[in-house]
């Protein structure tokens, strides 16, 4: 079990993350102040096997934006620091998947190997809201959480009319492929992610 907590002068966010099998009443752990945020992160759980609790407190303001900001920061040094254990016992490292529903589709790849960078492509054009959501702020989390992890994460939207299929194809996506980048394969114990191993700095002061 790995617990974060990030304090702001705006903010205090507690991520909890435990490894599987989903309990039977997670959605009831993912507390934040924008449902369909929480209907995101629920399919990360769903599709990951990794049961995630959130809380967040806002010292202020209900910005939007700074709740996703921070919670996918929060989100993902959790997700960092549980991938430390699952490398050492053993797994990938790396995922992808598709996230289909209806007549969306998503593609989603992510790699830890210590290298922050995130993007996201679509041939669609995806609404600028959806769900009393702006898009842009459902984009920033997934930026905040490829920071927090301190991973690489690519997503491509394939096909897609309904705004709220296309977000949950990208998220059902995500969550396969984080599942399948912790999971553990006794082949790989010891091994890290990458061909470069672990990296390491010295850094000297006078």
């Amino acid at each position: 079990m790995i617990k974060v907590t990030r304090k702001t002068t705006e903010s205090e966010i507690e991520v909890i993350l435990s490894g599987g099998p989903v309990a039977p009443d997670y959605r009831k752990k993912i507390d934040t102040p924008l449902p369909f945020l929480s209907h995101m992160i629920e399919h990360i759980v769903w599709r990951s096997g990794i049961n995630i609790e959130t809380k967040v407190k806002l010292d202020k303001f209900e910005l939007s934006h700074l709740v996703c900001e921070d919670l996918g920061i929060t989100l993902g040094k959790a997700i960092y620091e549980y991938k430390q254990q699952c490398i050492a016992d053993g797994a990938y490292g790396f995922g992808d998947a598709i996230g289909i529903i209806d007549e969306a589709r998503a593609f989603c790849a992510l790699s830890f190997e210590d290298r922050t960078y995130w993007d996201i492509d679509s041939s669609v054009e995806i609404p600028a809201a959806t769900e009393g959501m702006l898009s842009e702020d459902l984009r920033t989390f997934l930026e905040g959480l490829a920071t927090g992890a301190n991973m690489t994460l690519q997503i491509d939207v394939q096909k897609g009319i309904n705004g709220h299929h296309i977000w949950e194809a990208i998220y059902r996506a995500l969550g396969f492929a984080l599942g399948k980048a912790l999971s553990p394969v006794e082949s790989r114990k010891g091994m890290t992610a990458g061909v470069a191993g672990k990296i390491e700095f010295e850094i000297k002061k006078d």
